[in-house]
């Protein structure tokens, strides 16, 4: 990604033009894959859309020169927001939350990032309720603060445009995108612009078990990066062909397999969602099936790849196989993994 041309400089030019890896066949059938490996970017894959919000800020003049920087995260985008803004000379203050892993609150503090953390969920919004709450009263105490909003801001999905087209330099086809999701942005970024190429593109939504973005009730989440306790406007629901909702089990097993055959690791994100790709390639045989490795092992070392953490959390329990297909959405609470082709905004009276 280029940044030179509006006159970024330092660190900014590294971000981006990360390489896309052929993930193949497991043992279980699951057949390869394409994965865009983010992790090989400065800042993880967020860090494109941390540009993309506060350049867009400062055009409008929303963000001005010196200006602290405000945001919840439950990581990944801190980081990379936290090299945009000190790129672009900003303070950063995140509000992060007790569940927090340390070692990432020891990166931010190398960072020079401020923390806000909040210690208690809401009761009814959880851990990202909650981190909102303090966000408002960080912005009411610290005068020029900008929010970038990553969950509403329309500039979040416009930062993945450059990703898209390096897809599309990368790859002559794609016929199905499967793509976690969380604040929606990647995903909106990746299909406005891969269906103008490939109109034909199926998309499918990777979701967390206990998130209510696509309509399941809100649950105390172990998994970190995708999901929501809230409803983002940057998710947009007819670009959906179906969604699936992937447990922690299977996103722990996911990740340990990929790790094990390819050596390439990542989080809670990128073991869903090579899950979900993985069957979607192995349901249908010929078909070129794409997704995104959001970041790499590094923050998981003591969750994820611990045999501790995991053993006394239960998640070395047998992983599903293949996903349980449910009707819709509102009627079937799910607590594994689980696939639904009716995808519905749960904010409109009808399916979208």
């Amino acid at each position: 990604m280029s940044w030179t041309a509006s006159g970024e400089r330092g660190l900014l030019p590294l971000i981006g033009d990360t390489p896309l890896a052929w993930i193949p066949a497991d043992a279980h059938g699951h057949t390869g894959f394409h994965a865009k490996i983010e992790s090989a970017g400065i800042g993880g894959m967020k860090a494109r859309a941390a540009v993309a919000m506060l350049a867009g800020a400062t055009a409008r003049g929303e963000l001005t020169p010196g200006a602290p920087v405000v945001e919840s995260t439950s990581g990944t985008l801190g980081v990379g927001l936290a090299l945009a803004a000190r790129a672009l000379g900003h303070p950063v203050i995140l509000v992060v939350d007790n569940e927090i892993e340390s070692d990432m609150r020891a990166l931010f503090t190398a960072f020079g990032v401020r923390l806000e953390v909040v210690e208690h969920q809401h009761p009814e919004g959880g851990w990202q309720q909650a981190r909102l709450d303090r966000l408002a009263q960080v912005l009411a105490a610290v005068p020029g603060a900008y929010w970038p909003d990553q969950y509403n801001n329309p500039d979040n999905a416009a930062g993945y445009a450059e990703m898209a087209r390096e897809i599309t330099d990368q790859l002559d086809r794609v016929d199905v995108l499967v793509a976690t999701v969380g604040s929606g942005g990647h995903c909106a970024g990746l299909t406005r612009v891969l269906r103008r190429r490939w109109p034909e593109l199926r998309v499918i939504g990777v979701d967390s078990v206990g998130s209510r973005i696509f309509g399941q009730p809100a649950r105390q989440r172990v998994m970190r990066g995708l999901g929501s306790s809230i409803l983002p406007r940057n998710v947009v629901y007819p670009d959906y062909d179906e969604v699936h909702w992937v447990g922690p089990v299977e996103a722990v097993a996911s990740c340990r397999a990929v790790a094990a055959r390819t050596c390439l690791a990542g989080g809670w994100s990128t073991g869903a969602a090579a899950l979900v790709a993985g069957w979607a390639a192995r349901r249908e045989p010929g078909a070129r099936v794409l997704t995104v490795f959001p970041d790499g092992p590094h923050r998981y070392l003591r969750t994820i790849y611990d045999d501790e953490w995991c053993t006394t959390r239960g998640l070395f329990a047998p992983a599903a196989m293949r996903p349980v297909e449910i009707a819709d959405p509102g009627q079937v609470e799910v607590s594994g993994w689980a696939r639904c082709r009716m995808v519905r905004d749960p904010a409109a009276a009808v399916p979208v």
